[in-house]
């Protein structure tokens, strides 16, 4: 054995002694030990290289080993690294005066967070102190994050470990998730439509004078890229004002420059009470989150305590990181690449369609994606179930297994390969992509049973 692989080897067993990974069993696993990584690439200890097809976590929106990151990151060290949240620095306001400028209609002040899930919390704790009321509306296809409010939130199956003694006041309703729709309807537009009226249902029964906040994602992500219908979002916000219930938008996937637009949102002409940030806010160089509220919210604390504190809030670090990754998007056109690689990536998606009957559906918007595999296009059973037990993972874990071994490191779940590559990639890079994932759709193929 090479002193090179020697090395590698005790990397990923020191890993495996002295860490625990997310989601896994721990028994069995083989990770990838990555050493570096610059652009739409990761490679390993051993040189090998593995494209990014889901810019990691669906964060990574500017790509890897961007140095501007990391001297503005340097040069805040060197001047200041951290101070309590209740003093105010420089680097602090330019963010929030960056993050109102960006952030749709009256959206205009930040407080920052450590994660996702933390504004998540936040945003659920800040829609009950200023409604008075306590109830939140979500979606059942969902994932808000992993602390125990924002897992009882979504509508993830990984809560269900912890489901009987889930976060209390958190009512899920249907998706209008048109290629599955719950109410058997014929298009998008219906599908739509029957939601909303569900939706109004719910709040009726649930008493509207007990309903804080609609929380939903800008843009589905995780749980299927599922395309919200035409004025979906527009008829939320008059549902929503109509009951006196607030709008909690979800970007931490979606946002900054994910979708084609800065954020999900901007799809559908509407602005939200709250709009919770993350991922692509510092594109992962350094965690951190941030929730946006309306004037309305900000100017009701005036005179009465906001009670909401982390010892990380507005950390000087972290955002400096944001407010440099937010200049590289806006300077090198990331959110007009991701509509246009997206547009790209549709019509090349398209092709595979006609060459892999288990491809059932594609659903896109930017460089947020998501193909669906299915053993019949006309009866649409999955190739995997939506959570599946382990014996019905078969289907899965073949094709995860094959895209590890082809060089590519993207999300398959269940009966869903997603992509969502860095911002940043090309035409000839989305090409390499879809080969590999091609070959990988082959074993779909082979559970394929329609005519």
């Amino acid at each position: 054995m090479s002193e090179l692989n020697k090395t590698s080897n005790e990397v990923i067993q020191n890993n495996l002694d002295y860490t625990l990974f997310s989601w896994s069993k721990q028994a069995g696993l083989n990770p990838i030990q990555a050493e570096r990584a610059e652009g739409v690439y990761v490679y390993t200890a051993e040189g090998s290289r593995i494209i990014d097809f889901s810019s990691q976590l669906m964060n990574v929106n500017i790509g890897h080993g961007n140095q501007r990151i990391t001297k503005a990151v340097s040069d805040q060290m060197e001047k200041l690294s951290f101070v309590y949240p209740g003093m105010a620095t420089e680097i602090r306001g330019k963010l929030g005066k960056k993050l109102k400028e960006i952030t749709p209609g009256n959206l205009t002040k930040a407080f920052f967070t450590v994660s996702g899930a933390e504004g998540i919390e936040n945003s659920i704790k800040l829609a009950r102190m200023y409604t008075g009321r306590h109830k939140i509306i979500s979606h059942y296809r969902s994932y808000h994050g992993a602390t125990y409010g924002a897992l009882s939130v979504g509508g993830d199956p990984r809560r269900f470990p912890m489901d009987d003694q889930a976060a209390p006041n958190f009512v899920h309703v249907e998706n209008p998730y048109a290629y599955r729709c719950p109410w058997g309807t014929g298009s998008i537009e219906e599908c739509g439509e029957m939601a909303l009226a569900h939706l109004e249902r719910v709040i009726k029964f649930e008493n509207p004078n007990s309903i804080a906040a609609i929380l939903f994602e800008g843009e589905s992500g995780s749980s299927g890229c599922i395309k919200y219908p035409p004025n979906y979002w527009e008829k939320l916000r008059v549902l929503a004002d109509k009951y006196g219930i607030l709008l909690i938008d979800d970007e931490v996937m979606s946002g900054f420059g994910r979708t084609g637009k800065m954020f999900g949102i901007d799809h559908h002409d509407t602005t939200p009470d709250i709009m919770v940030l993350a991922k692509g806010l510092t594109s992962a160089y350094i965690p951190f989150g941030a929730m946006m509220v309306s004037d309305k919210i900000a100017n009701h604390f005036d005179d009465i305590p906001f009670v909401l504190g982390l010892t990380c809030s507005a950390h000087p670090v972290a955002c400096a990181a944001a407010l440099e990754n937010i200049s590289v998007i806006q300077e090198s056109n990331l959110v007009e690449n991701a509509a246009e690689m997206g547009k790209y990536l549709e019509v090349e998606v398209e092709k595979l369609m006609q060459k892999h009957p288990s491809i059932g559906d594609f659903r896109n918007t930017g460089l947020l994606g998501c193909i669906e595999l299915v053993k019949d296009r006309e009866t649409k059973e999955p190739v995997t179930p939506w959570n599946a037990s382990h014996g019905e993972m078969e289907p899965t874990l073949r094709m995860a297994a094959k895209m590890k071994e082809l060089g590519m490191f993207t999300f398959v779940r269940w009966n869903w390969i997603f992509i969502a590559p860095p911002l940043i990639i090309t035409k000839e890079q989305i090409d390499e992509g879809l080969k590999i994932i091609s070959q990988v759709i082959e074993i779909a193929d082979e559970y394929y049973t329609g005519s």
